[in-house]
């Protein structure tokens, strides 16, 4: 959730533009001039998003707590992004940055992300890096890590009020289980590659197909079959879910409340992201015609 989830397949491109779809609010599906061309990665969050261009930070959607309001640090020289609920992190050279919404301590950030980070993942009201060796810190809302997780982790994913990771290809989950979003289901000790928590539902992705299991009330975690094979990057939102596929294609599934899963381009796409209502892809020109 709220992370950008980034492939790249042998013929795509790997620079480009972000093109939105979904929740209207705040201008959020409306991308600023500046994200159609040059983007590199994109991160939706709860009502704002953010994308990486030359390694300095964008950001549009709501300011509500200065979200949008980038760092001089995050401005050049950044390797990553996550957005959350109005709270922003970067990743520049091993440190993480942060900026906005610190309601449960999301931007106070704890001395052990100042250096050796390699990932980062940001929920509604926690975050979560991941540090050389394969150690994962927890800050927000939720500071618990288990032991299992304090080396060899080599994904995370941070969701609503849990959390997955993969180690050795297998998943580890914690934290909220009330709807069995952290229950992993049997087949996911191994080979796995890649995992993305929504708010209450998680996905794992194994041999290029989706697994999805929590809370189903928008039919979240019944994968479609265009999603069992060939998928190389998925994304849990709120209540729904964008993968990609190998040749460029977008699969959608659950909530469609304000068009979150209905994806109105064509074309192949290199990235996609998928926020609160809303979901993001980057695509070589998002001005092309079909």
């Amino acid at each position: 959730m709220a992370v950008s989830a980034l492939a790249q397949p042998a013929t795509a491109a790997t620079v480009g533009g972000v093109i939105a779809w979904g929740k209207p609010d705040y201008d959020v599906t409306i991308p600023p001039p500046d994200a159609l061309t040059g983007v590199t990665a994109v991160s939706a969050g709860g009502t704002t998003a953010l994308a990486l261009k030359g390694g300095a930070v964008l950001a549009w959607g709501a300011n509500n707590w200065g979200a949008n309001q980038i760092p001089a640090a995050a401005t050049s020289g950044v390797g990553q992004i996550a957005s959350g609920w109005g709270h922003e992190l970067a990743l520049k050279n091993g440190k993480v940055l942060a900026w906005g919404n610190n309601w449960y301590g999301q931007t106070t950030l704890p001395a052990s992300v100042s250096s050796g980070v390699i990932a980062i993942s940001a929920s509604n009201m926690h975050s979560l890096a991941l540090k050389q060796g394969g150690q994962v810190v927890s800050w927000g809302s939720r500071t618990d890590v288990p032991a299992t997780a304090q080396s060899g982790v080599t994904a995370i994913s941070a969701g609503g009020d849990h959390n997955l990771v993969v180690k050795n290809g297998g998943v580890l989950a914690w934290g909220s289980n009330t709807y069995g979003q952290a229950t992993v289901p049997a087949g996911l000790s191994s080979g796995v590659t890649a995992v993305s928590a929504g708010f209450f539902h998680s996905l794992a992705l194994k041999d290029g197909r989706v697994y999805a299991w929590g809370r189903d009330n928008f039919h979240q975690t019944e994968v479609p079959p265009e999603a069992l094979s060939d998928v190389v990057a998925v994304d849990a939102g709120f209540n729904h879910n964008v993968a990609l596929k190998a040749d460029g294609s977008v699969v959608t599934w659950g909530s469609n409340l304000v068009g979150e899963t209905y994806f109105p381009w064509c074309g192949p796409v290199f990235a996609v992201s998928a926020g609160d209502n809303d979901s993001f892809a980057l695509k070589e020109d998002p001005n092309a015609a079909c």
